[in-house]
């Protein structure tokens, strides 16, 4: 008997997990389907006075108590006369994942500082992108497009990443700065996905494709690829490649894309010497030179994702981690 209720109680645990297994991606599809829509909001932030108050608690500590609450009066005057008829510099964050998923943030962001900016202001775009799909990357590359377009100074700077659809992005810039051990290029296109037809066969797996149109589908999964179908893939990548480099020509005429369009990444100060970077330097010091000159706000277009989304941006950034730029 107790051998009994031994077997059915590891048989019941072994139930429970697989129908968890099975209903909590569900529930969690069906919980982010019911959400309402929302929590979308524009942030401003101003850097500037974060800045200052940084500065300001570093000398207060350094200044005898008495005088600390003379020294922060004195201090925000000053700050406060320099802020006049000064130009703005408005500050936007790009970090990539495959699909590109923050150009939706991104055209948001961009739109509102067209709103209101003009060729005296400037953007910064503190880019962090090892590529993936193309159109997503291009749709990201043209909202930067419509900032040159209004004649707003466009500065974008790498501090970790810009390959592949990030470089696409970043080549936009007027200036274009680089982090030293930045990681810039990867100008190329890649396609590849595994054939399972062999294994299907050995299993007595039947799979059948019906298509309408020669190209319709080149390569498959579970099918026989033929060698016009690879031809034909080889010849898509080749058509990206040609206008990947010449989105890269109109904005840096200068770049010896004969050298750089071999799909090969440099590190900053290679990138320098090649011409698809400007100048070395992180976009911290850039902003805390910029602070003499310019009101810094950073710009920010924040929206609520639903549970799968994220789960499934966790998912993208972690295997773009293994797969490299």
């Amino acid at each position: 008997m107790t051998d009994l209720l031994s077997d059915y109680g590891l048989f019941l645990a072994k139930t429970l997990t697989l129908v968890a297994a099975i209903a909590l991606p569900l529930l969690m599809l069906l919980r982010s389907r019911e959400e309402p829509p929302g929590g979308e909001r524009l942030e401003i932030i101003d850097l500037g006075e974060r800045y200052r108050e940084m500065g300001e608690a570093l000398k207060a500590a350094s200044q005898p108590r008495k005088g600390r609450q003379r020294l922060r009066r004195k201090e925000r005057r000053r700050a406060r006369a320099a802020e006049r008829d000064r130009p703005r510099l408005f500050v936007l964050d790009f970090h990539g994942d495959l699909k590109a998923t923050d150009v939706a943030s991104l055209r948001e962001a961009v739109t509102a500082v067209l709103l209101d900016a003009g060729p005296e202001d400037e953007v910064l775009v503190r880019l962090e992108n090892a590529g993936g799909v193309v159109s997503e990357h291009g749709l990201a590359a043209s909202q930067l497009v419509r900032l040159r377009e209004r004649g707003i100074p466009l500065t974008i700077a790498v501090d970790k990443v810009a390959a592949s659809g990030g470089y696409l992005m970043a080549c936009v810039a007027d200036r274009l700065l680089a982090a030293p051990f930045a990681v810039v290029g990867s100008i190329g296109a890649v396609a590849g996905l595994p054939n399972f037809r062999r294994l299907l066969e050995r299993h007595g797996v039947d799979f059948e494709l019906h298509t309408a149109g020669a190209y319709k589908r080149t390569l498959t999964l579970f099918g026989e690829n033929t060698e016009q179908g690879r031809e034909k893939v080889r010849e898509q990548l080749e058509t990206i490649h040609r206008l990947f480099k010449d989105f890269i020509a109109e904005f840096r005429p200068a770049v010896d894309l004969q050298r750089v369009a071999t799909g090969e990444y440099w590190y900053g100060p290679q990138a320098l010497e090649l011409g698809l970077v400007d100048r070395i330097q992180t976009s911290d010091d850039y902003l805390l030179a910029a602070r003499e000159r310019a009101r810094i706000y950073q710009v920010k277009y924040t929206k609520k994702k639903k549970p799968m989304e994220r789960l499934l941006a966790s998912m993208q950034g972690r295997l773009q981690g293994l797969i490299g730029p």
